[in-house]
């Protein structure tokens, strides 16, 4: 593809994601289509819902498991919202089957990832799954139940023509662009505070509400690099194959696990053996492989 045409099919792909942001802020049209792709690969089984095998006191409202869900910021391709706002992505799929599992009709919930866990200290939900890391700060208000790994990536226009080696002092005198209150942008601007300390040109870290706008930032050449998650940074990696890649290596790789109240251990131990199941099932590689995910497999269940 000649830099013409490159130039061209990222501007229609913004113009299209513009076009087609949903109501949950989450999805655009680009997004909307690989989901629509990918709607057509080969779905997981499942067998008839099982009797509930959960209830109150352990979730909200009997015969229904809530998931707080952050659809308003996005994360491709683990959740967003599709043209019609319907949330999909391999966390989707992922609640979706457990949920079934446990006799439970799955109901998602959109609060914003900077309060998603007091929302379900407040009752909103029974269960985040939104790559919520597993972090010890986290592990003391909540408890997880782990079901996959990420990790942070920087991504830079196709070709990298700034050398940029990875979240190092190849960023400094650059702009980087990462959607607020992700891991990966504390990893940014802890990188910006770097460049400062060994007295190289500033690493301007330009924040964005959503992560598609931090993503369109670096596509549209308004910044040099982009700091995600390793599932997104993989996802448009593959979506956008003649303008976007890697840089370097994923680093500072994590758990992500499901969270519910602390002591809420019928519900805990009910997923854990969900999760299980899924992995035994081989549904669990399915959605993975459905996502280009399958590099981030939790293997200990």
């Amino acid at each position: 593809m000649t830099q013409h045409n490159r130039i061209i099919a990222a501007v229609l792909a913004i113009a299209m994601a513009a076009a087609g942001l949903a109501a949950c802020g989450a999805g655009n049209a680009t997004d909307a289509a690989l989901a629509q792709q990918q709607s057509s690969a080969p779905t997981v089984t499942k067998d008839k819902a099982a009797s509930a095998t959960v209830s109150s006191p352990a979730i909200q409202t009997n015969g229904t498991l809530k998931i707080c869900t952050a659809f308003s910021t996005g994360n491709p391709p683990t959740y967003f919202t599709d043209a019609e706002n319907k949330p999909v992505g391999a966390e989707v799929e992922m609640g979706e089957w457990v949920a079934h599992d446990l006799g439970l009709e799955a109901s998602f919930v959109d609060v914003a990832f900077a309060s998603i866990v007091p929302a379900l200290q407040a009752g909103k939900c029974d269960v985040i799954m939104s790559s919520l890391y597993i972090k010890p700060e986290r592990a003391k208000v909540v408890d997880f139940v782990p079901y996959l790994m990420s990790g942070s990536a920087v991504a830079v226009p196709k070709g990298n023509p700034k050398k940029i080696t990875g979240m190092d002092d190849s960023l400094c005198g650059l702009k980087i662009s990462a959607a607020v209150g992700k891991t990966a942008t504390l990893q940014a601007q802890q990188q910006v505070e770097q460049c400062a300390k060994d007295g190289k040109p500033e690493l301007k870290l330009v924040q964005t509400d959503q992560t598609t706008a931090a993503v369109q930032q670096l596509v549209t050449g308004q910044v040099d690099a982009y700091a995600g998650e390793t599932p997104v940074v993989l996802y448009y990696q593959q979506k956008q194959q003649d303008s976007f890649e890697m840089a370097g290596k994923e680093f500072a790789p994590i758990e992500v696990g499901a969270a519910v109240n602390k002591g809420n251990s019928t519900l805990s131990d009910a997923l854990t053996a969900s999760f299980k199941k899924l992995n035994d099932s081989g549904d669990y590689a399915k959605i993975l492989a459905k996502w280009n995910m399958s590099s981030l497999a939790y293997t200990k269940f």
